[in-house]
Order: C-alpha cells, then structure tokens, then sequence
C-alpha cells in the first residue's frame, strides 16, 4: 500500500525556495518588502505543491488579523454617505495601500462601530489598527480610542494637536488659493458654502477670510452659510438665499465638489450663467468635477498619496514606532467654471 504524502508545511516550501520561513510567509502575502523574484518563486512552488496557509489558524497564533478597519466618520443628522464620490476615492486608494502591505480593509462606519472602538474592532480582533476618514465636529471618539493605545490613523486638519497621527491636505492654503483666485479674477461678493464647525472646513473657511482681508475687504458674515456637505444642501440654501436676498453674490468657494455641483444645478436653473455671472470654486477634484457642464474649478488632494502615509504612519505603530501627522500635496486646478 503507498505510503499517504505529508501535507506540506510552511517551514518545507521555505527549504525548498531556500528562504527562511518569515521570509516564505510574507511572499506569500505578497509583501512588498520581498522582492518581487522571490515572491512569484515561493508562489510557484506554493501552488505546484497546492500549498495554502492556513489563515485562521496563523491568527490564533500570532493574534494579528492582518486586517485593518477603516471607519467613515459620519456625523449624526448629515446626509453624506459611504456613497459620497470623495469618500470613496478615499477608500479605493486605501485598500490598494493596504493590500500592497499585506493588509486587508474592513470597511465601516460610525454609527455600526458604536461609542467604544477599542473593544469593537481591537478588543474582539476585528482588525489590527484602525483608519479613520474625517475628524467631524467633536474627536472624542478618537480621542478615546487613542487613550485605549489603539493603533490608528486619522484622515483630516493635519495641523490639529492631536495624541495620534492626522494626514490630510493644507486646507487653510485650499481655502485661500480658491478665494485669491476669484478675488484676482474680479469678484467681490464671494459666499462660502460649507461648515466651519468641521476642523477641515474651519482651516478653509479661515484661508477664505484670510483671502479677503488681504484684499481689503471686510467678510461679510452673511456670506458664510453654514450646511450639511451635500449637493441637496447647497442646492436647497441657493435657492432660498436667491428668494430671499436676490443674486447678490459673484463668487462662491465651496468645501467639497458635492457642495459645488448643488449650487450650479441651482443657479443653471435659473439661468445665472457660469462663470460670466457667478464663478464656482469646489474641493477634492471628484471624477465629475471634469466631466460637468462647465467644468469645476477645484481644489485637488492627492489621495493616492495620502492613502499611502496613512498606511505607512499606522503601520509604524503596529511595528512599535512613533508616527506623525503628515501634509498632502494640494493645489487648484482651473477648469471652466471661474473666469479665466
């Protein structure tokens, strides 16, 4: 009778590819810390041998899931959603980010993650560290997530003083760029649609006042409206503020695209033309911004590279080293929708 071959253990695909056993493990993990010839070698010999890990397993043992949660921090009584264009981009560029560090994402929100993130995700081993996108109005949820020594990464105001790692763009040189350019450009009555009680919305309202002083002009407070970051919000408060005040304002500097393309489809249907009435500065450069009619001046974050500092600042604690808050490439980009 044959003998019944051994099933092929981690430490054997190791001797045969003649790397040692982490090595062999983080190939098959596709770690890009390996080169990229020793990984398609161990990959090879893996499924020449129909050799897989055994991943549930490999987490009982060494309690990583090698998972990272990566939590949309909704506020409560908004409108936006996971299905927000920017917020997605976010995710998207994430979940590359991770993969190509062997991670997976687990994607939620802030509203199924309940008030303790530390025992909901850590606690139960849901995941390793924790990806938040957007600080909100109040950070005592991460705050307390901190205070629990939960490895994490915060997508928002880089310049706030916080315990753990923000990345995000220089929102106070967005808001003021945007604002400068439709000063440089000839308007004067400018609105800001968006609200400043969200600290990546503050640092550019504040860049927008800033703007305005530098020119001479005294903010007028009733050009700032505070609303929901949403394109129903922006088109609902446009119309009211027309019905109530007349079209009596030349610029408008919005917070995201979402607010921006609201506030168009309200004044194209009244026949306010764009840009030769009003001219419209957006945020994030969302795939639309281009593709609308005119398209959207904006301000552009480069999420590709954000994606990677945040992937980078967290793993440094899952290694045990100090992590920093880092500054992401932000610039305008002019497009059809302000005067050129």
């Amino acid at each position: 009778m044959a003998k019944k071959q051994s099933r092929l253990t981690l430490a054997k695909l190791a001797e045969l590819a003649g790397v040692s056993t982490s090595t062999a493990s983080r190939a098959l993990k596709d770690n890009p810390l390996i080169k990229q010839q020793t990984r398609d070698k161990v990959k090879a010999l893996a499924r020449q041998h129909n050799f897989s890990i055994n991943t549930a397993a490999s987490r009982l043992r060494t309690r990583k899931t090698h998972v990272i949660a990566v939590i949309l921090n909704l506020i409560e009584h908004t409108e936006q959603s996971v299905t927000d264009p920017f917020l997605l981009k976010i995710v998207g560029d994430l979940n590359m980010a991770l993969n190509a560090r062997g991670y997976e994402l687990l994607l939620s929100n802030s509203f199924m993650a309940t008030d303790d993130w530390a025992n909901y995700f850590i606690g139960s081993q849901r995941a390793d560290g924790i990806i938040v996108i957007g600080q909100g109005k109040t950070s005592a949820k991460i705050d307390a997530a901190a205070d629990a020594g939960v490895p994490l990464v915060v997508w928002g105001e880089p310049k706030t003083a916080a315990r753990y790692p923000v990345v995000g763009g220089d929102n106070l040189f967005g808001g003021h760029e945007s604002t400068w350019y439709l000063l440089n450009h000839g308007c004067r009555r400018i609105l800001f649609l968006g609200d400043p009680e969200h600290a990546e919305m503050r640092h550019r309202h504040q860049g927008y006042l800033n703007a305005l002083t530098e020119h001479g002009i005294e903010p007028d407070p009733a050009l700032t409206a505070s609303i929901d970051i949403t394109s129903t919000a922006a088109y609902d408060f446009i119309n009211q503020h027309i019905r109530e005040h007349g079209l009596n304002f030349d610029g408008i500097v919005c917070v995201s695209d979402m607010v921006a393309l609201g506030a168009l489809k309200a004044l194209k249907e009244r026949y306010v033309g764009i840009p030769q009435d009003v001219s419209i500065v957006g945020y994030d450069d969302i795939a639309l911004a281009e593709l609308m009619h005119p398209s959207l001046t904006t301000v552009r974050q480069n999420t590709q590279q954000a994606a990677e500092m945040m992937v980078n600042e967290l793993i440094k604690q899952l290694e045990g080293q100090s992590a920093a808050s880092q500054v992401v490439e932000t610039r305008l980009i002019v497009r059809r929708s302000t005067a050129q």
